[in-house]
């Protein structure tokens, strides 16, 4: 498995593998000197279309931390807006050599054409292309619940999964390529997840994803949940009325002070609450909620990095399998535990 585009392609047993070493990496962020020399010599280009802040960031740290050289490419100020286009750019970076290519892109689909595509002979790695998936965002929320769900069962997080595991996701999933992302990494991992949003945000064709719907967050709340992740509201992406006002979509389907309050008063003392950034406080989170004990969002940052090290240091060394592979990889993965 040389590119990792999208958490649907990821078996079972190369997710936790990602997360297991994930798990080793995060270890080396915990030293003194944050430095590995495992990709020493070879090339990461970070290729991003689109505005960027924690992901680009994280990527350049993990890939910095691994000791590769690091190329950041933004499309602003570039030949691309010039009318440059993706594959003369992708046969520029092949010239200077890039061995792997993370790719932030508007347009569903652009990862994929520029792996299936010989512009360029370098791993690639999906860093969100447009409301299609964003896989290492995904696995930075796993990674998250493991250590949690982990700590609650008294057990170990390295080789676990995320069995019996109950987590809504609420907001905007139309737009989400993190809800998207995340629903095919979770029920891999066998979570048990249920989406939550109005109608109008809703993807069309939702009732074949490996998933339960609800409108009501309340309900879904009161039913017990381990974890708790809001969407953002993505306005950029919208181009029609989606709902019929900020402050009914605050109340309805945003996580205020009150539905932080019901938890305590429902007994899920052990629940969680995550958002993958950026987030609209006071419209899909409150600040009581987003600055609770209860919040993640700060170790959802801290744990980018590590997921981000182990992602680019399997793809690169060679250690993600083919989906046909799986059983070899299975045992090996028994044999070092």
């Amino acid at each position: 498995m040389k590119h990792l585009l999208s958490t649907q392609d990821l078996s079972l047993e190369n997710a936790v593998r990602i997360l297991d070493t994930a798990e080793e990496m995060a270890h080396v962020g915990e030293r003194e000197v944050k430095k590995l020399p495992a990709l020493r010599g070879r090339t990461v280009v970070n290729l991003f279309f689109e505005d960027s802040t924690r992901t680009r960031i994280s990527f350049e740290a993990a890939a910095k931390r691994l000791s590769a050289d690091v190329i950041n490419f933004s499309a602003k100020g570039s030949s691309v807006s010039k009318g440059e286009s993706l594959k003369d750019t992708a046969q520029t970076l092949a010239a200077i050599g890039a061995d792997a290519v993370v790719i932030r892109h508007w347009a569903s689909g652009a990862p994929q054409r520029l792996a299936n595509t010989d512009w360029i002979d370098a791993a690639v790695i999906n860093a969100g292309d447009g409301t299609h998936e964003h896989p290492t965002q995904a696995l930075l929320d796993a990674f998250t619940m493991r250590r949690h769900w982990s700590k609650l069962s008294g057990n170990a997080s390295i080789g676990a999964d995320l069995a019996g595991m109950r987590v809504a996701i609420a907001g905007d999933v139309l737009h989400s390529r993190v809800a998207r992302s995340n629903v095919w990494l979770l029920h891999t991992l066998g979570a048990h997840v249920t989406l939550v949003a109005p109608p109008t945000l809703l993807p069309i064709g939702v009732e074949s994803w490996p998933c339960a719907v609800s409108y009501d967050l309340d309900a879904v709340i009161e039913g017990g949940i381990d974890a708790m992740m809001m969407l953002r509201v993505q306005g950029e992406r919208m181009n029609a009325s989606f709902f019929p006002s900020v402050r009914e979509y605050s109340r309805r389907w945003g996580f205020d002070d009150s539905r932080l309050h019901a938890l305590d008063t429902l007994g899920l003392k052990d629940t969680i609450i995550m958002h993958p950034g950026p987030m609209n406080r006071g419209l899909e989170i409150s600040s009581a909620a987003a600055d609770s004990p209860r919040s993640t969002v700060l170790d959802q940052v801290r744990n980018g990095v590590s997921v981000r090290m182990a992602s680019l240091y399997l793809l690169m060394s060679g250690g993600l399998q083919h989906p046909s592979d799986a059983s070899a990889l299975s045992s090996s993965a028994k044999a070092s535990q």
